[in-house]
């Protein structure tokens, strides 16, 4: 009997295309739905691909009797109901990395724009203006970066960051001190890393322990000057506190990818000259929805294939990448 595989978010079509090529395997496309579309489709799946857009629910996941397996294309999978499908026994899967050096580069694109004010720069010169006074900028060179979280988009940045002759601090309690000295950068209890970074950027996933980690009480002990960076998850950061210290100018800046309810709608954050924010942004170029979606669909075959859902053989229409992003970087 067919594994039947419900993709309900896009995906690249080469990762489809080695969903079809293996045999054994049904796959429907349908994109968009909300969730009383979704519950007619998902009562004979078996498999679930999804992104962020999708939200499977304590409902859909009780309305699909046969689904074993939810991939996410992508870290994330706080839009999925983790808790209901634990209890149903059903396997989540993500892939953590493979979008780092998409998130990585935006991060210095964003602190790039708010240092040399490059957003205001360029909408005054498209006014007819030419104020260069009026843009004189700060360097990242010489400026300690504290990075929350090494797994492998920490430990991108972390790297840039060496490039650009930034000190680096960082504090992930999943590391060893040793492993993470190896890794160019200093480690430190939040206690001593909060005082000592100029930049903090925060690289780890949203759980009930994460969840508003960084509020007024430890932007209260950056340097005043500092900087703050959510390029992660939104509700890590207690946006009204990140606001409140950029208004009495405890705060020079901050960057956001992502917020605690998105769209933001008209937060007076996204509004502030001295805020530079784009729309979840991170992930979103061609070589990392390429890699996270041949992983995600390489390891959901794995995981069909180990519970012999499907036979060992291989996809028939899959080619090895050679796409660059695709390069493994070991946590």
């Amino acid at each position: 009997m067919s594994v039947r595989i419900l993709v309900s978010d896009p995906l690249p079509e080469g990762a489809v295309a080695i969903l079809r090529g293996t045999p054994g395997i049904t796959v429907e496309e349908r994109r968009g739905l909300s969730e009383p579309e979704l519950l007619p489709l998902v009562a004979d799946i078996d498999a679930w691909v999804v992104r962020g857009a999708t939200k499977v629910t304590r409902r859909l996941i009780e309305a699909a009797p046969k689904l074993r397996w939810v991939a996410r294309a992508g870290a994330g999978i706080d839009n999925i109901d983790a808790a209901a499908a634990r209890e149903r026994g059903i396997l989540v899967l993500n892939v953590p990395g493979a979008n780092a050096v998409a998130v990585a580069e935006l991060v210095f694109g964003l602190l790039l724009a708010l240092f040399r004010q490059i957003p205001a720069a360029d909408a005054s010169l498209k006014r007819g203006e030419w104020a260069k006074a009026r843009f004189q900028g700060r360097e990242l060179r010489g400026k300690t970066i504290g990075i929350l979280g090494l797994g492998k988009i920490g430990r991108a940045v972390a790297q840039r960051a060496r490039a650009f002759e930034m000190r680096c601090v960082g504090h992930d309690p999943l590391l060893s001190e040793e492993a993470t000295r190896a890794l160019g950068v200093e480690p430190l209890p939040m206690k001593e890393l909060l005082p000592r970074s100029e930049i903090l950027t925060l690289h780890v996933p949203l759980s009930p322990e994460t969840r508003g980690m960084i509020g007024a009480g430890e932007i209260a002990r950056l340097p005043r000057g500092a900087v703050i960076v959510n390029a992660a998850r939104g509700g890590l950061v207690d946006e009204a506190a990140v606001l409140e210290a950029l208004e009495r100018g405890h705060l020079s800046g901050a960057v956001f990818d992502v917020f605690a309810q998105e769209p933001p709608g008209g937060s007076p954050l996204v509004q502030r000259e001295n805020v530079v924010a784009t729309p979840h942004i991170g992930a979103a170029t061609q070589e990392a929805q390429e890699a996270v979606g041949e992983e995600i669909v390489t390891l959901l075959l794995g995981k069909l294939r180990e519970s012999g859902a499907i036979g060992e053989s291989g996809p028939r229409t899959a080619t090895p990448s050679r796409n660059p992003a695709h390069k493994k970087i070991s946590r």
